[in-house]
């Protein structure tokens, strides 16, 4: 039975917060992790672990060990949803960020391929492997601590402590990524990238201690006084709401395609086809960075007052635009106008991103919602966020315009805008779901 909660507006609000900052400050950590993986899969592992005559067949090897990340992800919320509904949420987030941060700590200590040979490129996949368990844990159990915490006009707010870590953890990999190659200089591909992955460990362990401190869900709590735990949630989850999750899944693939269009593939794409430097662009990445975690604070806000369906409509038409918009602008080689065009993408994709985990959550009761909202999510980011570093490398080696690629992220926007359409019709909306604003009588 799925049972409306007792007393939904007895919020403490001292653990709301606590959940949210908690939420924030893990998330921002394992994206710290994923975001230098990225970075370096787009600047540095290419010649080091995938070495080739051919640069375009190097520089593909390297983004697909960086896509393998996301393949695991949808396992690590199967894995984690079903503890974290069973045993609740705390538990799982613990162990998901030590997960992460140990493997990102070894990526930092491995061998090149000159070393050891074809052991350091398959080692590389199976670290990269184990960060998207972590990272498909990670999500669902994050984002679902602020929201079942939090009050029932303020979720999609709270909701996005979790989305606050990308842009967060973004801004640090990068920054520590630009501040070692200007130290180390040309020791910068041979050493100075590992020192970021090793110093990892450090922010794991304040981590955890956060971690350990934080009070669990109080829905799930509730459902386990009630006994209402489901014995298997994946197998309820996809007899019973296989429609919810499809929703989810493409409500999900717009934001991380062109998220890490943006925040990776320009790395290696703005290096090697439009001439800017390394640096450069590290900076222009931060400076997005930035503004997307402004943008997310501001657009949850109004999403709570008029309603994320609005928003996020009206948002996929500036998606879309922008995503035409973008490669003209950055390919003009101007760094403001690259600043401009990245923060204009990241803002128009931010009006999708931001209000996700509230979307997604309320497609899924609480007793299954840890499982229903980590696959449909991590799906999604596969569909989105893995393949588009790949599908824009293919794209502009085969036609070598980088407007086809805009037109492929334009077209993506499109089909997240109809799932989102869908996810917000009443068939889709569990009864213990908040309401839409505007859809209050």
């Amino acid at each position: 039975m799925n049972s409306q909660p007792k007393d939904r507006g007895a919020i403490n609000p001292v653990a709301a917060r606590q959940a949210a900052t908690a939420s924030f400050i893990g998330s921002a950590i394992e994206w710290y992790d994923f975001f230098l993986y990225g970075a370096a899969a787009a600047l540095i592992f290419a010649p080091q672990y995938f070495p080739s005559s051919n640069p375009a067949a190097s520089q593909l090897g390297s983004f697909a060990s960086f896509a393998v990340g996301f393949l695991t992800r949808p396992l690590g919320g199967v894995i984690a949803g079903h503890f974290g509904d069973r045993i609740g949420r705390k538990k799982v987030l613990v162990i998901s960020l030590v997960m992460m941060g140990g493997s990102t700590v070894l990526v930092g200590l491995l061998p090149s391929y000159a070393q050891i040979g074809v052991a350091a490129p398959i080692l590389l996949f199976v670290l990269r492997l184990i960060q998207g368990l972590a990272v498909g844990a990670e999500w669902g159990g994050a984002a679902l601590m602020a929201i079942e915490h939090a009050p029932p006009n303020r979720r999609t707010f709270y909701g996005s402590a979790t989305q606050l870590g990308v842009p967060a953890g973004a801004v640090f990999a990068y920054g520590m990524m630009l501040v070692l190659s200007e130290f180390a200089g040309e020791g910068f591909d041979h050493w100075g990238w590992r020192v970021a992955f090793v110093a990892s460990i450090v922010l794991v362990g304040y981590g955890f201690r956060i971690r350990r401190r934080l009070s669990e869900s109080p829905l799930f709590t509730e459902t386990v006084s009630e006994k209402d735990v489901a014995r298997a949630p994946i197998l309820e989850v996809l007899r019973r709401y296989p429609g919810h999750v499809l929703t989810a899944v493409f409500a999900a693939t717009a934001s991380p395609a062109i998220g890490y269009i943006v925040l990776t593939y320009i790395l290696s794409y703005g290096t090697k086809e439009v001439g800017y430097t390394r640096n450069t662009l590290l900076i222009v990445v931060i400076v997005t960075s930035a503004v997307q975690f402004v943008a997310t604070l501001v657009l949850t806000l109004m999403a709570d007052r008029w309603g994320r369906r609005r928003l996020m409509l009206i948002g996929s038409a500036f998606q879309a635009v922008a995503a035409l918009a973008f490669f003209p602008i950055f390919d003009t080689g101007v760094v403001a106008f690259a600043i401009v065009g990245c923060s204009l993408a990241i803002v128009a994709n931010t009006t999708q991103y931001a209000p996700l985990p509230a979307v997604i959550s309320d497609l899924f009761p609480t007793r299954l919602r840890y499982t229903g909202s980590s696959i449909g999510y991590q799906f999604g980011a596969i569909l989105g966020g893995a393949l588009s570093p790949i599908i824009a490398t293919s794209i502009y080696a085969g036609t070598g315009n980088s407007v086809y690629i805009g037109l492929y992220l334009a077209a993506v926007t499109v089909l997240s805008a109809v799932a989102i359409l869908i996810a917000h019709l009443p068939a889709l909306r569990p009864r213990e779901a908040d309401p839409e604003p505007e859809l209050v009588g």
